[in-house]
């Protein structure tokens, strides 16, 4: 007997014309978290959400961990490599075995703003998964071997990372944003990494580890008092003077032209674009946070469209916000083949322009409304998903209750107020930014105006 097989056209066909699709489903926001939102005896702020979807765990740590000294950010990225290196009371190889054998992990990592450990474990396991932390946090030895590896490995990434063009995009938006202000050096140099000696870590550690300021965040298979009390007996011990050093505010970002930022013999071009937006707290937010998806926040989005889709000058475009604990910037972020750098800059331009003289139609503000809703619901229904969610909001004073109540507002939100938005934040005079690329091929970029050479 022949098998017969029928194409996906013939499947979605029927007699009488194409089969309908079913309707969408009615999302429903995440209601009903059981959580406590307190501080330990240390002044740590620990939010605690139970979520018994699998018997699990997941924890995340944030301590702020900014400095000023040019150093700081080699010393740091130092800590962070070799923080779960070693205590005084278990080695490398201790900690490794400790945490698998309750199928557990932890992993430390920073930048210019905070210190991030990320962790989870079977729920049975979660006495052990904090002592390990716990004993991390206050008995990190930064053995002169461990600091010395670790060394040698980040040097090496970090002068690879350096080539890379989106690493060099970013590093020259920083600085034109923000010149001097140590949010700039989100990644040390190599020689720097490699003068940090082993006691300038364990200083550094005694320093800035603290826990007054920062939050623990833990979410999973557990009862919420006992978790609570287990918290405070893992890590109470840990103090230490002071407030956690938090980044200075930073600068607001004003329109004007775009950099060009030379780089001989690249074959593609990077646009970076940059503008000032509001917190997540403001109310106006929501309405922002949708005419963002309109304008590039996602696939179907008119920026994509139109220089992916139809123009085909780039692989990859999006528009996104980007939080600090004070502030938030939208960015627009796309690589072209250099032939095509002044003409996509010319459609990026045209679609910032027209967002604001032609907003979001209601179809599409209905495809982003229902996008923005199941996107949050989609990130946040896994344990590990809602403990990321809650770790990122609590840096900006925000909880579980913001979370629960976010769908509604954006459920809410009106074409008027996102066309209110669009005028607000995308008006094309609002924007600056850099450009990197081979100033050989791009012999029609400054036809265009608005940019000028890096000084």
């Amino acid at each position: 007997m022949t098998a017969s097989f029928r194409t996906a056209d013939e499947i979605g066909r029927t007699s009488v014309g194409p089969r309908p699709l079913p309707p969408l489903g009615v999302q429903r926001a995440a209601t009903g978290l059981s959580t406590v939102d307190s501080k330990l005896s240390n002044g740590l702020q620990v939010i605690v959400v139970r979520q018994p979807a699998v018997p699990m765990v997941e924890l995340r740590a944030r301590i702020p961990f900014a400095g000023t000294d040019p150093m700081h950010a080699a010393r740091a990225e130092v800590l962070a490599s070799t923080l779960l290196s070693g205590t005084s009371r278990r080695d490398r190889i201790a900690v490794d075995t400790d945490l698998a054998l309750v199928g557990g992990e932890l992993d430390a990592s920073v930048d210019p703003e905070r210190l991030s450990i990320a962790g989870s474990a079977l729920a049975t396991g979660l006495d052990t998964l904090l002592d390990v932390l716990a004993d991390a946090l206050t008995g990190a030895t930064y053995a002169d071997d461990e600091v010395r590896r670790e060394q040698e490995r980040l040097a090496e990434r970090i002068a690879m990372a350096r080539s890379q063009p989106s690493v060099i995009a970013r590093q020259a938006l920083q600085k034109h944003r923000y010149g001097d202000h140590p949010a700039v050096r989100e990644m040390p140099e190599a020689e720097d990494v490699a003068r940090v000696t082993p006691e300038e870590v364990r200083a550094l550690h005694q320093a800035s580890m603290l826990p007054r300021g920062s939050v623990l965040v833990l979410v999973g298979d557990i009862d919420l008092d006992q978790a609570v009390a287990q918290l405070e007996s893992a890590l109470g011990g840990w103090t230490g003077a002071g407030q956690a050093v938090e980044l200075p505010s930073l600068p607001a970002v004003s329109g004007g032209d775009l950099v060009f930022v030379p780089r001989a013999g690249a074959v593609q071009s990077q646009l970076r674009l940059t503008a000032e937006a509001i917190k997540r707290t403001d109310a106006q937010y929501p309405a922002l946070q949708l005419a963002n998806l309109a304008f590039g926040g996602f696939f179907s989005s008119r920026l994509v469209e139109n220089i992916r889709e139809d123009k085909g000058y780039t692989y990859h475009a999006r528009s996104f916000l980007e939080f600090t604990p004070d502030g938030a910037t939208l960015l627009v972020d796309t690589d072209c083949a250099s032939d095509v750098t002044a003409n996509t800059l010319l459609e990026i331009r045209y679609e910032l322009a027209r967002i604001v003289l032609s907003p979001p139609s209601e179809t599409e503000v209905d495809t982003v409304r229902q996008y923005a809703i199941g996107q949050l619901l989609t990130a946040t229904a896994s344990q590990s998903g809602l403990a990321s969610q809650l770790a990122a909001l609590a840096t900006q004073g925000l909880g579980v209750d913001w979370l629960v109540a976010h769908p509604v507002r954006l459920q809410e939100v009106t074409s008027a107020e996102i066309a209110e938005a669009a005028l607000a934040f995308f008006a094309p005079e609002r924007w600056t930014g850099v450009i990197v690329g081979d100033p050989a091929q791009l012999p029609r970029l400054n036809v265009l105006g608005g940019v000028v050479e890096q000084q």
